[in-house]
């Protein structure tokens, strides 16, 4: 976790195949330990928001899972130009993101790339 008092202060959905109670924190943040599809965790984040934004976080497999299933209106991915040589690759099997979405890419100096995605009006 990330302390007694973590910084969300809202609640907060984990996607995973171990689901557990959920545990209440300070300040207002319960973790909910789902195991589930992207849509439903996505469904249940929104009730919870009650109108608010609801943001997703994780690694390269939750990113394309909810990229591929149409879930994601906008997204800032940051890429760090350093090869592993292993490991999850985000873009495997979402050809043509950019018939769905406005890309923009911003370099920094520090050579990390970030990149904007919002979905085009349909």
């Amino acid at each position: 976790m990330v302390g007694p008092e973590p910084p969300f202060h809202t609640p907060t959905f984990v996607l995973t195949h171990r689901p557990r109670p959920s545990i209440e924190m300070e300040g207002g943040t319960t973790f909910h330990f789902l195991d589930a599809a992207p849509a439903e965790v996505l469904c249940a984040a929104r009730e919870a928001a009650d109108g608010q934004d609801v943001r997703i976080g994780g690694g390269p497999t939750v990113v394309r899972d909810f990229l591929a299933a149409g879930l994601i209106d906008h997204m800032h991915l940051v890429q760090v130009p350093i090869v592993l040589g292993r490991g999850v690759r985000v873009w495997d099997g979402l050809q043509a993101l950019e018939d769905d979405y406005d890309i923009e890419a911003v370099s920094a100096p520090s050579r990390v790339t970030h990149l904007t995605f919002d979905r085009k009006p349909s």
